[in-house]
C-alpha cells in the first residue's frame, strides 16, 4: 500500500511539473507582460530566472491571467 501511494505521488508531482513547464514556454514568452507592465521589457535572463518559478505557480498565474480578460 505504501509503495503504491509513493508511486502516485510521485505520477502526480510529475504531471504538475509538466503541466507547469508547458505553461512556462508562453508565459514567459509574452503572458508575463500581461501581469506586470515593467516585466514587458525584461531582457531574455530575466525570464530564464522565472522560469522556475512559474512551473511551481503556474495554477495561481493562470487564474490572474484569467482575471484580467
Amino acid at each position: 500500500m505504501g509503495e503504491m501511494l509513493a508511486r502516485f505521488l510521485v505520477v502526480a508531482a510529475g504531471g504538475y511539473l509538466a503541466l507547469g513547464a508547458c505553461f512556462a514556454v508562453p508565459f514567459v514568452a509574452g503572458w508575463v507582460g500581461r501581469l506586470d507592465p515593467a516585466a514587458r521589457a525584461g531582457t531574455w535572463g530575466f525570464r530564464v530566472l522565472i522560469i522556475p518559478g512559474t512551473i511551481l505557480l503556474w495554477p495561481m498565474l493562470l487564474t490572474r491571467l484569467r482575471r484580467i480578460r
